[in-house]
């Protein structure tokens, strides 16, 4: 709605006369007007690459000409910002004239003379080499502590071990991101001379001679330029220095940001390609003057390839691709409304845009996602989430290159897996269902790795006698057969009866009964083949089977929730009475072990790279979904993460241990919050003046556009980057509201450095409005330096007492009593 009023409030004033404004006539109706600059003959145009307002050289007396639908870009880059046109029905050069002050008013109090450009563009590189310079030096400084496993790189330096070694595994994030960050984390390792060795089996473990310096360095190489982004952005958003360097200063003390560049995480990569991407949108749009120039059509490409990759490292890159996508259609509706333009070139800019930003991202995503397949070839822990097919491919995996029969029969060792991604194999232990959950007998699962305690011996259901004695001619199993599973580590038979099943309370119990095969009716069930006949007979992997509960008629199947502790955390197995067709009752056999049978080759099974790449994500999403909070796990709730209410443990807990406590700054992380309300209010304020057709003074008007376009464009990625999470069912982290964080810093930056500006605009002295505004940013500069101070051992590291400690040099700093440090 913001953006949108600034676009309105652009257009108001670009096309305002002296008449009054809601005036309608003939006169005010002309196809074009020229507009003549006293003293400065050629109107200012925008250069995207300098980030300022130029002159192009021209003979005196020229005349320029503003034909409908064009006009001098607006200095805010907001929705459209550089699109804005004169409506049809109003015209006269007094508009241009008023558009042109209102540039020069959103930029400072006082604007300076034409010669001092160059100077201040020096200025702007200097900033930025400077705030860029800072943030390396911050990220780097003790990287090496501490030298032992801290949080979550027990998974991604994992990972980055498994690329190493080419080791298949699972994760429940996208491809490309562990192609183009846990790879590269591995790349960095091994370039470092990490050998791939280290386990990183859990949060502590010393990394004692292991090189693990690359790896960690790569991640804050990636989150080092999180902060020189945000600045350009914000220069580019406001084309004012002071608001980019008060964002800078705000990132760069942040004690939560540099806590997450300093570790073997996705997050700093994962910021790093949002943030990219958010830049590169920015100055695409920015140079909408030039249409399909190079420069445009760089930052285009690069807008596209940042999508990729932000989607690629987790799938809460969807959020800036939303974002993108909505400034994109914006940007084409107000193209369609340009009768200047014809429908030719409209579909040029459309063409370029699918071309940008849907091929090219899709091609990038799937040839990383084809690295990453050849790259893991070998079999690992991975392979038990996939199908039997796609294990064929892993070099290791018993279905590799193997031979196995063909068809089922009786007395054949098979295991049975679950056609529903990421359930597993039919398994049963000797631990028995506690007290007071259903009957006391031996468990039924499902486990999602290979185990002996997978495997089962298929009998006729009316005898004992054994298939495999040479004696006996061999007898395959059929579609309608009656049959019985026996275990085979523990000769119990797979059961069920009318018990209630652990967790699903609709459903029946399954068990393991009886005593070396010998048990009761309620072992009996029919095997059925998914749309076959009666008398078929069952082939090993391509088979789709239902198991019938003779007595109580139910379907084997699984529910997918997770065992507490007693059931090892595995996943319920039940009898589900309702006989719908779904993937939780729909198995196949896989491993099948019968000498009496020949075998046949595997390799025709192995799935296409469509199949690959549409099994792994349904196996991902699946995997996203399960994740939920598990016993004294430390979780958080999104209202806690803008208010920084609590933190997160990465190292330590004790105070002889070598502690790091992922906490924002809070005078950073409550400035910010204070600036989202305050800029809420003082939006709709400005929506409803405007609505109401208010006039404002020249110089405000330029700064409440900056405000509207500027500020809304980060407000949205701050809601895009945050509100989701409310509708998440997954368990959630502090950490992951850091994207959305990055956004809200941004938003601070803009906003008070324009409530300043409007401050400075009263008094009538230019030098004290210089001063007001000068003494304002350099009090919010140095707030965010002396906090950072304050906190920075939550970062860097601290040993000794904890906070509530009087002896403890961070005793007076616990704000919260949430906070534990």
């Amino acid at each position: 709605m913001l953006c949108a009023s600034g676009r309105l409030l652009a257009a108001r004033t670009a096309t305002s006369l002296p008449a009054p404004p809601r005036g309608r006539g003939p006169a005010l109706r002309c196809p074009r007007r020229e507009l003549h600059f006293p003293g400065n003959p050629d109107p200012p145009s925008w250069d995207c690459l300098a980030g300022r307002l130029t002159r192009a050289s021209a003979s005196p007396h020229r005349r320029v000409i503003l034909r409908r639908g064009r006009m001098p870009p607006a200095v805010g880059r907001g929705l459209a910002g550089s699109e804005l046109r004169l409506r049809r029905s109003r015209c006269g050069p007094r508009a241009a004239g008023r558009d042109v002050a209102i540039q020069a008013a959103a930029r400072s109090p006082k604007r300076p003379a034409p010669g001092s450009w160059r100077f201040e563009v020096a200025g702007r590189r200097a900033m930025l080499a400077l705030v860029t310079l800072l943030s390396f030096a911050t990220r780097f400084h003790r990287l090496d502590q501490p030298r032992h496993i801290c949080w979550d790189e027990t998974h991604f330096g994992k990972m980055g071990s498994y690329y190493i070694n080419r080791t298949f595994f699972f994760d429940v994030h996208p491809p490309l991101g562990k192609v183009s960050s846990v790879m590269l984390i591995g790349l960095a390792g091994y370039l470092s001379g990490y050998d791939g060795t280290f386990l990183f089996q859990k949060p502590g473990d010393k990394y004692e001679h292991h090189s693990y310096m690359g790896m960690r360095g790569f991640c804050a190489f990636l989150g080092s330029w999180l902060v020189p982004f945000a600045f350009l952005i914000v220069l580019d958003l406001s084309n004012s220095l002071p608001a980019a360097l008060l964002t800078a200063a705000l990132l760069t003390f942040d004690t939560g940001c540099l806590t997450l560049s300093q570790y073997i995480l996705l997050d700093p990569i994962l910021m790093f390609f949002i943030m990219a991407a958010m830049l590169s949108m920015v100055k695409y749009r920015s140079c909408a003057n030039r249409p399909f120039s190079a420069p445009w059509w760089s930052w285009l490409s690069l807008t596209g390839i940042s999508l990729a990759c932000a989607l690629g490292v987790k799938f809460v890159g969807l959020f800036i691709i939303l974002q993108v996508g909505l400034n994109t259609i914006a940007d084409l509706w107000h193209l369609f409304g340009d009768l200047s333009l014809s429908l030719v070139t409209v579909g040029k800019h459309l063409m370029a845009r699918v071309l940008c930003l849907i091929i090219l991202p899709l091609v990038l995503y799937m040839a990383i996602f084809a690295v990453h397949i050849m790259v893991l070839n070998k079999s690992g822990p991975g392979d038990g989430f996939f199908s039997s097919a796609f294990q064929a491919r892993l070099s290791g995996n018993n279905l590799h290159n193997a031979s196995i029969p063909e068809h089922l029969a009786y007395g054949s060792v098979i295991t049975v897996k679950n056609l529903r991604m990421a359930i597993g194999y039919l398994h049963s232990h000797r631990h028995l269902y506690p007290e007071g959950i259903g009957a006391r007998q031996q468990q039924v699962t499902t486990y999602l790795h290979k185990d002996y305690n997978n495997l089962w011996i298929i009998k006729k259901h009316n005898t004992n006698s054994d298939p495999l004695d040479p004696s006996f001619p061999v007898e395959f199993v059929r579609h309608g057969d009656i049959i019985r599973l026996e275990h085979k580590e523990t000769s119990r038979n797979l059961h069920s009866h009318y018990h209630e099943a652990p967790l699903t309370r609709k459903h029946y119990q399954v068990t393991g009964y009886g005593t070396n095969g010998t048990g009761d009716s309620n072992d009996f069930w029919r095997i059925e083949v998914v749309n076959r006949k009666f008398g078929n007979r069952i082939k090993v992997l391509r088979s789709r089977i239902r198991l019938i509960h003779l007595v109580t008629g139910c379907v084997l199947g699984s529910s997918g929730k997770v065992l507490p502790k007693w059931g090892w955390e595995q996943l319920e197995v039940t009898c589900t009475p309702y006989l719908k067709q779904t993937l939780n009752s729909i198995w196949n056999v896989e491993d099948h072990i019968n000498p009496k049978l020949p075998n046949i080759s595997l390799d025709v099974l192995q799935p296409s790279f469509p199949e690959i790449l549409l099994e792994s994500h349904m196996v991902m999403i699946r995997g996203n979904n399960g994740l939920k909070p598990k016993d004294n796990d430390f979780t958080s709730k999104p209202w806690h993460w803008p208010i920084n209410y609590q933190g997160l443990r990465f190292s330590g807990a004790n105070d002889t241990d070598f502690r790091v406590y992922l906490l924002g700054n809070p005078v950073v992380w409550w400035l910010n919050l204070v600036s989202i309300a305050l800029y809420l209010l003082l939006g709709s304020i400005i929506v409803v003046a405007m609505q109401r057709g208010a006039q404002l003074p020249t110089k405000v008007e330029g700064l409440t556009r900056v405000l509207l376009q500027g500020g809304g464009q980060v407000l949205l990625g701050w809601m895009l980057h945050y509100f989701p999470f409310f509708l998440m069912g997954r368990i959630l982290y502090f950490h992951h509201y850091f994207p959305a964080m990055l956004f809200s810093s941004m938003l601070t930056g803009i906003l008070w450095d324009t409530l300043l500006r409007l401050c400075a605009w009263g008094p009538a002295s230019s030098s004290l409005a210089r001063a007001v505004h000068a003494v304002g940013i350099l009090s919010l500069l140095l707030g965010a330096a002396y906090s950072f101070y304050l906190f920075h051992p939550l970062a860097y590291g601290m040993v000794g007492p904890l906070a509530q400690d009087p002896r403890s040099p961070m005793a007076g700093l616990r704000w919260l009593e949430s906070w534990e440090f």
